[in-house]
């Protein structure tokens, strides 16, 4: 009998009556969480390299009896506001639920670092930036499992508090760990699988992904937002370079009289 765990419920199976043969997931999350080991411990090999990337890159495989295709997205700082993130990055994110879509998001969340309300902000700017149904579709995957040991997720999430508990309630209860130090250990990948076509039954079978004419609209208004930053940041430089500072001003000034009075000593 298989057990797993989602939406806070132990869900025990004979069988697997959610079965998907075709299973298309996308790996968000900020820079330096994981999302390249959690894609190669889910596909079982070494796919995705370690070189940094700001395009999306797919990969496909045959994992425990489906075809699984893995998209892993380019990261944005991990306390890095929509707003500062390139449009380029905006836009491979938008890119990676065109239809067909995708049957889930995995959140990718390292639970060896201190989970911050900055990095909390950070996440929900870049996750709804895809669409209010998003967190329909969404699960929160923890990696650095080893070092968590034996502690339970549970306690895990209850110890980081409100920010990243409130991660959690959005995800529904959705969440798994997983060991991406045990790529030999396939049951993970298994029960993964096995959570994330639950996940889909409960949308009824729906994927998530958004239209061209949205996308379109996104990449204007990033590039809206872009341009605005950029002027921004010329104008304070500009005014960083003719800042009046009276203290500055007086210290110019008593260097021109004590020039001009040298300079009449000389000529007398």
């Amino acid at each position: 009998m298989k057990v797993f765990c989602i939406a806070g419920l132990q869900v025990k199976l004979t069988e697997n009556p959610y079965y998907l043969a075709d299973i298309r997931l996308v790996l968000l999350g900020s820079a330096g969480e994981g999302k390249r080991s959690v894609g190669n411990t889910i596909l079982g090999r070494e796919e995705f390299s370690s070189q940094k990337t700001a395009l999306c890159v797919t990969k496909i495989g045959a994992v425990v009896g489906r075809q699984v295709t893995v998209i892993n997205t380019p990261g944005w700082g991990r306390e890095e506001r929509l707003a500062q993130t390139p449009v380029s990055v905006q836009e491979q994110l938008l890119q990676c639920v065109f239809p067909p879509g995708v049957h889930a998001l995995l959140l990718v969340i390292r639970a060896d670092k201190k989970f911050t309300e900055a990095h909390r902000a950070a996440l929900q700017d870049h996750v709804e930036f895809l669409g209010e149904n998003v967190w329909n579709h969404t699960m929160a995957l923890f990696t650095c499992g080893d070092w968590l040991g034996e502690i339970p997720v549970e306690q895990f999430i209850y110890s980081e508090g409100a920010p990243l508990q409130w991660v959690v309630d959005k995800c529904s209860y959705r969440y798994y760990r997983i060991d991406n130090t045990d790529r030999a250990d396939v049951t993970q990948v298994s029960k993964l699988l096995e959570c994330i076509e639950f996940m889909v039954a409960m949308n009824k079978g729906r994927c998530f992904e958004i239209d061209n004419q949205r996308h379109k609209a996104e990449v204007i208004k990033g590039s809206y937002q872009e341009k605005a930053m950029q002027q921004m940041r010329k104008r304070k430089q500009q005014n960083m370079g003719t800042w009046d500072d009276p203290m500055l001003n007086r210290c110019k000034s008593a260097r021109i009289s004590l020039t001009m009075k040298e300079e009449d000593k000389e000529a007398k």
